[in-house]
């Protein structure tokens, strides 16, 4: 490699734990050889860090890698993670492409980048066995308002659907004693939020006899940390004591994310999940008794194969009942080397459209009604970086979206806000009370 400084720019795709992983990758980089550039910009290298949970985001993967190579011709690009991990010949085969790393090689980028030879032919550093034993730390930083603290990785669960226990590998985490290190560090950066971000976060810490309740108990306790919010946890795996330590610890946001994916018992055996919706439903119960303004999101399929019409009415009937505060709605993949994209009874793709925009307008619909139960409240808002329109944007604890007048002082900062009403489009409206 020369000596001057080359210019790297990141672009990730996918999950918070993506972006955790490639804000860790970019600190590799060493600074007298690299100046870190956006990716909106030309630059020598491209590290594209790729996702491939849905046909959908296959197409974005390999729609990124080809606009970079025409953006920067003679740039190095390099394509790491799942996508990488799993189809690295369909990486290759993409003209431009320089190097290909799996889950595992993608923390190794520097070295791959300073060894490869100078060829036409794409390099590809795949390993097909992701170690069970293998973990790499990561956690995002460079932003004042929040960090994506990775704790876990891999899944054990063999859902029909899914392509991530092939991607990432069986579930294994880090040490508590490191993740407490690595949140001090977070804290010390001026972050003020901290989401835990894994594959399977809930399975936090089992081959070691740790688990996510004892990590949320050290984790309160960091000066500096003022929110600590948990990404997606599966139904199954949401204990009574996490509900309790949500419910006491003003730290630990009111907000759960619950991949549900039917409300047909049915058609969660079909898709190999771990419960029936009526594990889901308790879960939910309990979170509202203790907590009767959390936000709770629920993940939903629909057209997985063998959902018939009752099965999906089903599933609508039972959401509508559900007292959730919003719905994150797909459309069923058909993913490679799954049992479900071998399965008969696969659903039209216009049917499976017609059954999303249901669920989407009953998102809507929960939405409105749990904002408008927030209107009279007082919570606190954690204030974003960016400025749009002249409006300056943030969350509350229990995850609901407020906008206020662009106002440079309170970006990145924690305020408590009045919930005073909403305006024509629904958006709420909040008054500074401190």
């Amino acid at each position: 490699m020369s000596n001057h400084r080359r210019k790297v720019a990141f672009y990730t795709l996918g999950c918070k734990l993506n972006f955790a992983e490639t804000s860790t990758i970019s600190r590799s980089f060493p600074e007298e050889q690299f100046e870190k550039v956006s990716p909106d910009s030309k630059a020598d290298v491209y590290v594209i860090n790729t996702c491939t949970v849905t046909d959908t985001a296959d197409r974005k993967c390999r729609q990124a890698i080809r606009k970079f190579i025409q953006r920067s011709p003679e740039a190095v690009i390099a394509v790491v993670g799942c996508y990488a991990q799993l189809h690295p010949e369909a990486v290759s085969s993409i003209p431009g492409v320089d190097l290909i790393l799996g889950n595992n090689e993608k923390f190794d980028v520097v070295r791959y980048l300073e060894t490869r030879t100078d060829t036409e032919t794409p390099e590809i550093h795949s390993c097909s066995v992701l170690s069970p034993d293998m973990f790499n730390s990561s956690f995002s930083v460079g932003d004042r308002t929040r960090s994506f603290l990775k704790i876990q990785d891999g899944c054990d669960y063999k859902c029909a659907y899914c392509t991530i226990p092939l991607a990432r590998g069986p579930s294994r985490s880090e040490k508590i004693e490191v993740l407490i290190r690595e949140a001090k560090r977070i804290a010390d950066s001026g972050t003020r939020e901290i989401v835990l971000t894994g594959v399977n976060i809930g399975d936090f810490g089992k081959s070691a006899g740790e688990s996510l309740e004892r990590l949320l108990e050290q984790l309160v306790k960091i000066p500096g940390i003022e929110r600590l919010r948990l990404s997606s946890i599966e139904p199954n795996l949401i204990t009574s004591e996490i509900i309790r330590l949500t419910a006491n610890e003003e730290k630990i946001l009111p907000h759960f994310h619950i991949p549900l994916q039917s409300g047909s018992d049915k058609v969660l055996k079909l898709m190999r999940r771990r419960y029936k919706r009526d594990l889901f439903s308790s879960k939910v119960l309990e979170i509202r008794e203790a907590i009767p303004l959390a936000g709770i999101g629920a993940d939903v399929i629909v057209g997985f194969p063998g959902e018939t019409d009752c099965d999906s009415e089903d599933t609508y009937n039972f959401l509508s009942k559900m007292p959730v505060s919003y719905l994150h709605v797909f459309n069923f993949s058909e993913r490679p080397g799954t049992p479900a994209g071998e399965m008969q009874g696969k659903i039209p793709f216009q049917i499976r459209e017609q059954r999303s925009k249901k669920l989407i307008s009953l998102s809507r619909e929960k939405q409105k009604r749990f904002s408008h139960l927030n209107i009279g409240t007082i919570t606190k808002v954690l204030f974003e970086g960016n400025r749009k329109n002249g409006i300056i944007s943030g969350f509350t604890e229990n995850y609901l979206k407020v906008e206020y007048p662009w106002d440079a002082r309170l970006s990145g900062t924690i305020r408590k806000v009045r919930i005073s009403g909403s305006d024509e489009n629904d958006n709420l409206i909040i008054e500074l009370i401190d």
